[in-house]
């Protein structure tokens, strides 16, 4: 089978995948690479040819290692981002240290402010480069190529970034109609970028984090929750969630925060695809049975050591999980493969 005959197979494979309703219940991505591409470069302004350089080599790797393993990665490119940029779209300065992750600097304090703020377009600078990274990308690898999604925060997560937490919290006590006009401005912002993106790059993409491959919808992260109350996120979370979700044709999210209190929030969004669940693995125990009914997982446990076959089996019917595997050498990830594409099936 040519290369792009076995990337359309894998693809195949994650729509019937996301389906629920026929085979395959599980995935998998072997973590290994065999051709040294260079360090990442950290996604700063001045760092632009230096990043399309590296995930022009990365994308190269991947299509290389689709030739020889058999796993169900997907090649794409990779307009790599920090959590900064549609806060700095509304004009919040950003810290870039030398060696870590940009962050946004908030930029108001009180209510009174939001009304002020205006909605940024997409010829704004921080987002003007990312286009131009994608069709640079693009242009080179043609039009077939799956573009990754920035990294996207949800709505209230932008909004908590603009405007200092300190005072956020308080805000949604105090002042929340202030909270939800400003959610509702940032909510406006990744509609507008989003519809763009996906006229420009296509509407089946990589996720924003981590990196499976989605047919359609929407990705982001959603890390505020874990500070409110499930009353709370019903009140300013989950109408933006919802939003997007039927927007799109389906979320995938990303959530770092203690968010067990909110497990029955997310599993009232419309179209949950997939959710990963960065928690201690007495958690992600009960998370893996919690969800079985409502979306694909892809959290950081997988069962004990050596026992991932065992573990699947007695997961919950209807459950479908996204495996990540690591391999130190081409052997190893061969017979990695070998072992999870017959669980797998």
């Amino acid at each position: 089978m040519s290369l792009n005959g076995t990337i359309e197979r894998r693809k195949r494979r994650w729509r019937d995948f996301f389906d629920r309703s026929s085979s395959p219940r599980h995935m998998f991505l072997i973590r290994y690479s065999d051709t040294e591409i260079g360090p990442r470069p950290w996604p700063h302004p001045d760092k632009v040819r230096e990043r399309i350089e590296w995930s022009w080599r990365q994308y190269q790797a991947q299509r290389a290692r689709a030739e020889w393993l058999d796993d169900d990665s997907v090649p794409f490119l990779d307009v790599f981002t920090g959590t900064e940029i549609f806060a700095q779209a509304f004009g919040c300065d950003v810290h870039r240290p030398d060696d870590n992750m940009p962050s946004a600097r908030s930029l108001i304090t009180e209510p009174c402010q939001v009304a002020g703020l205006r909605a940024p377009d997409l010829d704004t600078p921080c987002l003007a480069v990312l286009f131009a990274m994608a069709d640079e990308l693009r242009r080179r690898a043609g039009a077939d190529a799956l573009v990754r999604l920035p990294d996207i925060q949800s709505p209230i997560d932008i909004a908590a970034l603009i405007w200092d937490k300190s005072h956020f919290y308080v805000g949604m006590i105090q002042a929340p109609e202030a909270v939800k006009e400003l959610a509702d401005k940032t909510r406006a912002l990744l509609v507008t970028f989003t519809d763009a993106w996906y006229a420009r790059y296509g509407t089946e993409f990589m996720s924003h984090h981590p990196d499976y491959y989605m047919p359609r919808g929407f990705t982001l992260s959603e890390d505020e929750v874990g500070a409110v109350s499930a009353d709370m996120f019903a009140e300013f979370f989950l109408p933006h969630l919802a939003a997007l979700s039927e927007r799109y044709g389906g979320l995938g999210i990303h959530c770092c925060a203690r968010s067990r209190h909110q497990w029955e929030n997310f599993a009232r969004i419309p179209h949950l695809r997939l959710l990963q669940l960065n928690q201690p693995v007495e958690v992600l125990r009960d998370a893996y049975t919690y969800f079985a009914p409502h979306c694909a997982q892809m959290h950081g446990w997988y069962g004990e050591e050596g026992e991932t076959e065992a573990w699947l089996a007695a997961l919950p019917a209807g459950s479908r999980v996204v495996l990540q595997v690591n391999a130190k050498t081409r052997d190893e990830a061969l017979a990695l493969s070998e072992t999870y594409r017959a669980a797998c099936a």
